[in-house]
């Protein structure tokens, strides 16, 4: 089996429900406490192992790649003032040479055709497919867990959270079968099911690895709901061919492309931190007695 070596990002989105703040500045830029969004999730693929990260950007989206990037300036300003901890923090989340790769989807034709425009730097072998907007916090990371699971099964592996059961039409729903290496067997999936027709209360999250025969499928794909080429409909035929199976990942998640998760990420990534935790507990007890 192949190993699983390249991770996808699609970072083309406007961010809109974060105007203005991202008219100029890319959402996936937005910091969570002291980092940008999609460091969170470049770190969570870097643990995993992956050694190739593929940005599928947009216009005004070069700032991604200057973060990622050497900054020679900066590096040369730290390093003459003794700023040695932050330099070297800054260097340890900065990809190798060769290590990133960027491609343009040069139109809003949703996540599929996003997935699809990484078809060329992906090539013949399995990818991880991450979800910017969603940051995940946990001992261990979600898409570690996760290739744990696809070493042993192989086919496809996606990440599942248990959501309330009146919320099923909010989210693509699985159908959870046998258990199978520390995951299960995917027997159904279903776009945002009514509660009574659901076959379960498992959500998928953001996270998936998938076989590169999705490229194909996608490239055939009509356009589905909302007018855009839909991930999930090539997924419901590639499982016709391919095994699908399901992670429960049982860390917390938060969906910083709406202002109430980002909000959460914040209070949850600063109370973890020693040096922010006390900060953050006297704003909210004052925030509770005003």
């Amino acid at each position: 089996m192949t190993k699983l070596r390249k991770a996808v990002f699609p970072v083309a989105g406007l961010g809109t429900r974060f105007l203005p703040a991202t008219k100029a500045v890319p959402k996936e830029m937005l910091t969570v406490v002291d980092k940008p969004v999609i460091q969170y999730v470049v770190d969570e693929a870097r643990e995993a192992g992956i050694e190739h990260f593929i940005f599928v950007t947009g216009r005004n989206k070069a700032v991604i790649e200057d973060h990622f990037d050497i900054q020679v300036e900066l590096y040369d300003t730290l390093e003459r003032r003794g700023k040695t901890e932050v330099l070297d923090r800054l260097r340890s989340l900065q990809p190798q040479p060769g290590q990133t790769s960027y491609t343009r989807q040069q139109e809003p034709l949703g996540l599929g055709h996003a997935v699809w425009c990484a078809r060329e730097l992906v090539g013949n072998e399995p990818f991880a497919l991450l979800l910017p907007d969603m940051i995940m916090q946990a001992p261990k990371g979600c898409l570690s867990q996760m290739a744990e699971v696809f070493e042993k099964t192989g086919g496809n592996v996606v990440s599942v959270e248990e959501c309330d059961p009146s919320q099923t039409h909010k989210y693509g729903i699985v159908g959870r079968g046998a258990d199978v290496a520390g995951g299960f067997e995917i027997n159904a999936m279903v776009e945002k099911p009514k509660p009574e027709d659901a076959p379960s209360n498992f959500y998928i999250n953001g996270r998936y690895i998938l076989q590169p025969t999705i490229f194909d499928l996608l490239a055939k794909q009509e356009r589905g709901a909302g007018g855009e080429i839909q991930l999930t409909d090539s997924m419901l035929t590639l499982m016709k061919e391919q095994p699908f199976h399901g992670y429960h990942f049982t860390g917390r998640t938060f969906d910083c492309g709406s202002p109430e998760g980002f909000v959460e990420a914040n209070l949850a990534f600063a109370l973890e931190r020693p040096d922010l935790r006390k900060h953050v507990l006297k704003a909210v007890a004052a925030s509770d007695r005003s």
